[in-house]
């Protein structure tokens, strides 16, 4: 096996990338990087039935828009292609034929029935059915029927799957970089099907064949796939590849925001939040939100996963890609569940918001307003929102006038003093040659002086008057984006209906 660092994301297209995967996804690509080696993208259909048309184009989209490049595999080819698992059965049913013929797996022609009916046996015993080195001399298989009748029934057409002959006693221990030490015995493993009736393979022949081929030196997934991983051991061995096996890493399982269970779409539906990078539209039509849909940035939504079960040691939790990079290791993985705190998300985009340049905001998200404006009305918003739609949403009210008044401010504040420096300061409006946030507050502070009114008794009234409600943003500077004869009309319509 090559030195080099290989690390593979080796999703199935059955639906939405769920954002646990895009955290596999970045932790790969974080080791990849940290360590000068290659990433690569592999697609595992083997399971036809649930295949959804689409998800591959969804999960290559995902990947592109959150800045994990692909070195090598599907859409950017390699010297191991074909990186479609679909694409590959000549390879699994040639290697399932080597184990065949080493006597490290055999053929099965068990009908389902029989299964069951074995299976039922057994529970009538009160004990469960497994498939195993005990059981495996009492069913229809290569093990206990005759070369000659095997190849009968394989020449006849006869449905049957390729098993693993799981050795009866046998210690299997490896290494887990994130979990330490693994120990399992064999008894307490079945003899799992490598190759279908379909002639396609699972997953676990499947895996275990393209990962040593395609030299892959660390398989970093989640720990639902923990289970599995002293299987693949088994694999390993009984092709003789033991001693070039990658090392695992078994991620943290990325938990409900009350921290009891794993996360789940459903739990995202409920909580109103996103659990897929990218808007999904089922084939039946079902509808998902995406992060980069609600407004999360790219780089809001990497640091906020990359912060789902690992941490750098430091006080720090702002960091780029290229500091990510930079500070990684497995080793600063954590073992618990991480809690999926969607406020935490929105702490990250905020902050995320709040680095763009106004110009690069308003260049973005407000297109279709004047250059100059544009940049005032970021510049005016930026600090109150979470996501940039929400400038756009807050700069079009800016432009629409309050057809309604804060009652509870009109109450308390709309007196006699307010009204009398608010008319003034509206009569004065017209003589402002710069209309500017400086020059709009000098002229309502002399206006305020002359009738001898404190700023303090007339400012919430003002800004009920202009924008009809009691609280918001600079209002000099939203007044000056409003512009002179707005402004003007707005204090008008607001003595006249306030009186």
């Amino acid at each position: 096996m090559s030195q080099q660092v290989r690390v593979r994301f080796a999703p199935s297209p059955t639906g939405a990338l769920h954002i646990g995967g895009v955290r596999t996804a970045l932790y790969n690509y974080l080791l990849a990087k940290k360590l000068g080696g290659k990433m690569l993208l592999r697609i595992e259909d083997t399971d036809q039935n649930r295949f959804v048309q689409g998800a591959e184009e969804y999960i290559q989209e995902s990947l592109q828009w959150l800045g994990i490049t692909i070195d090598e595999g599907v859409g950017v080819g390699g010297p191991h292609a074909p990186y479609r698992q679909s694409e590959r059965s000549a390879i699994y049913q040639q290697y399932a034929q080597q184990l065949i013929d080493a006597g490290k797996a055999y053929y099965a022609f068990d009908t389902t029935d029989e299964l069951d009916a074995m299976r039922q046996t057994f529970e009538s015993q009160g004990s469960a059915f497994q498939y195993n080195a005990v059981t495996r001399t009492r069913l229809k298989n290569s093990l206990t029927l005759s070369a000659e009748d095997v190849q009968a029934k394989i020449a006849a057409g006869d449905p049957y799957v390729i098993r693993l002959k799981v050795p009866a006693k046998e210690e299997i221990r490896f290494k887990d970089l994130i979990r330490d030490w693994v120990h399992v015995h064999s008894s307490t493993i079945d003899d799992k099907v490598l190759m279908k009736s379909d002639g396609l393979p699972t997953y676990h022949l499947a895996n275990v064949v393209d990962d040593h081929l395609m030299e892959i030196s660390h398989v970093i997934r989640g720990e639902e796939w923990l289970p599995s991983a002293p299987l693949h051991v088994l694999l390993y061995r009984a092709f003789g590849w033991e001693n070039t096996m990658p090392q695992f890493a078994h991620l943290p399982l990325l938990l409900k925001p009350e921290g009891n269970g794993k996360l789940s779409k459903r739990d995202a539906e409920l909580g109103g939040f996103p659990v897929f990078p990218l808007e999904w539209i089922s084939p039946e039509g079902v509808k998902a939100i995406g992060f980069r849909e609600e407004g999360y940035l790219k780089e809001a939504l990497i640091n906020f996963l990359a912060f789902l079960g690992w941490n750098p040691g430091t006080e720090q939790e702002i960091f780029s890609m290229d500091e990510l990079i930079e500070a990684f290791s497995l080793e600063r993985i954590n073992k618990a569940g991480a809690k999926f705190d969607i406020n935490k998300a929105k702490w990250y985009n905020e902050q995320y918001l709040r680095q763009r340049s106004d110009e690069n905001l308003a260049q973005t998200y407000l297109a279709d307003f004047d250059t100059d404006k544009a940049v005032k009305i970021v510049h005016l918003f930026k600090e109150r929102v979470t996501f940039p739609q929400q400038i756009t949403q807050e700069a079009k009210a800016l432009f629409t006038a309050p057809t309604s008044y804060d009652e509870a401010v009109v109450a308390s504040k709309w007196n006699d003093d307010a009204k009398k420096g608010i008319a003034a300061f509206k009569d004065a409006l017209p003589a402002i040659e710069n209309f500017v946030a400086n020059d709009i507050k000098h002229a309502l502070v002399a206006e305020l002086e002359k009738l001898g009114i404190k700023m303090g008794k007339v400012m919430q009234a003002l800004r009920v008057a202009v924008t009809g409600v009691g609280a918001g943003p600079d209002l000099m500077l939203s007044m000056e984006i409003m512009g002179k004869d707005e402004v003007i009309t707005r204090l008008t319509t607001a003595l006249e209906k306030l009186q």
